[in-house]
């Protein structure tokens, strides 16, 4: 099925909603508000355990650590990472949260060496602090870029509404 240029002209690019669009549109965004605060806390109850678990891991018995096939630089990244990440949905404050976690992971590894069966690493600071700082990097960039869609959602709603007090009508055609 082909167009020629003139129908395509003629067909209105943007139309205008009706408002029982934006009633249910308006609807959605306060249904997403409620299920925002109930993941963000029950986020925030599992941050504690989580956390917990962490101190265990790094300070009990190296046998409780959890291990991967891809050595321990790995482990220490991606355990950083995803806890980094997980607290961020909780609380979004990203670089905030992420210079926490380097400094806990260069504090555990600090404390490493009063443990009976392990010692501190140096370059293990180093990965568990660049797992905390990627995954703080990429929640500011999600935060971000979530207000900027935000403020856009509004600025548009803000125009469409001067313009409808201007023309005094939904379809000034």
């Amino acid at each position: 099925m082909a167009l020629d240029a003139g129908t395509a002209l003629e067909r209105p690019v943007l139309s205008a909603h009706s408002d029982e669009d934006y009633y249910f549109t308006l609807r959605a965004v306060t249904a997403g508000a409620s299920v925002k605060h109930r993941i963000r806390t029950g986020a925030k109850a599992c941050c504690v355990p989580i956390v917990v678990l962490l101190v265990i891991a790094a300070l009990g018995p190296e046998k409780w650590a959890p291990r991967t096939h891809l050595g321990w630089q790995f482990d220490h990244f991606i355990g950083y990472f995803g806890i980094t990440l997980f607290v961020c949905v909780a609380w979004p404050r990203p670089f905030l949260i992420g210079g926490v976690f380097a400094a806990i992971a260069a504090l555990l590894e600090g404390l490493q060496a009063f443990t009976p069966d392990r010692s501190a690493y140096l370059p293990a600071i180093f990965y568990g602090a660049a797992g905390a700082l990627a995954a703080a990097l990429i929640g500011e960039f999600v935060v971000r870029v979530w207000r900027w869609r935000l403020n856009s959602e509004v600025n548009m709603r803000d125009a469409r509404s001067k313009s409808l007090a201007f023309t005094g009508s939904a379809n000034p055609v």
